[in-house]
């Protein structure tokens, strides 16, 4: 299939570039178009108050590679009108540093949103996300650490997995369906790690940011959230802590039903 993949970390994410790998080892005609620095958080926003730029790219992927100095919906609706030779089968987007479970989560996720523009340009679409650790999670994040040998083989894992799904989940989605499938892996993950079907978590995270300092300026951080999901059917955060592969159909026609 020809994929256009892109994430919401950045190009030089490590977790992006062992998908683009995966993908093309599974035999897909890749195009990569990803924000040029990381845009975490973003959700669907894209930029107004200023020219974006695009520009050629070599990550040593083998594959037409372009940055973009925006959000992630910018790349994909820019790549699909100006950059890519030809339309995509469909856009795959990940992977995510850290899971994109529960409805807030998934509200906010760049990652997420990146699939979304795909189906909002009528093609189908998947998020890949990685769950790791808090303290492996902000070492990445906060400074810059490279995945440890235990991580470089939940990815490999995880990018494998993710190859094996998108020829799975791209044919049976129908075009201009507004579908995007939202995968989550767990840490560790394993070559037999089993995939459940769930549905997003009811997850409150209130009071994500800092009481202001003495110049008034508030930071982003992590709080506890509160989980408020009924027992049944399999929630995607229960998924991922139970060790599974966390598959949620996010089937946007359904809003308001």
């Amino acid at each position: 299939m020809k994929l256009l993949v892109t994430n919401d970390d950045g190009i030089d994410s490590p977790f992006f570039h062992v998908l683009v790998h995966a993908l093309k080892a599974a035999g897909h005609a890749l195009s990569v178009v990803a924000p040029l620095t990381e845009q975490s958080w973003t959700g669907a926003a894209k930029t107004r108050h200023r020219h974006v730029q695009s520009a050629p790219a070599d990550r040593g992927f083998g594959c037409p590679t372009w940055t973009v100095d925006g959000t992630p919906s910018d790349c994909v609706n820019i790549a699909i009108a100006h950059l890519l030779p030809a339309r995509p089968d469909a856009v795959v987007s990940g992977i995510n540093v850290g899971f994109n479970c529960t409805l807030g989560f998934i509200i906010a996720s760049g990652t997420v949103s990146a699939a979304l523009e795909g189906t909002l340009h009528g093609l189908p679409a998947i998020a890949f996300s990685q769950d790791v650790p808090e303290t492996i999670y902000y070492d990445l994040k906060d400074h810059g650490a490279q995945p440890n040998t235990e991580l470089t083989a939940t990815l490999q894992h995880s990018a494998t997995h993710a190859a094996r799904l998108v020829a799975e989940f791209i044919p049976s989605t129908p075009p201009r369906s507004f579908i995007v499938h939202n995968v989550n892996f767990p840490y560790p993950c394993r070559p037999d790690t089993a995939l459940r079907r769930t549905v997003p978590a009811h997850f409150f995270v209130p009071g994500l940011f800092t009481p202001p300092d003495a110049h008034g300026r508030h930071k982003l951080i992590w709080c506890d959230g509160e989980d408020v999901s009924p027992p049944e059917p399999l929630t995607d955060l229960k998924c991922v802590e139970s060790d599974w592969i966390s598959h949620t159909v996010l089937d946007y026609r359904r809003l308001g039903h």
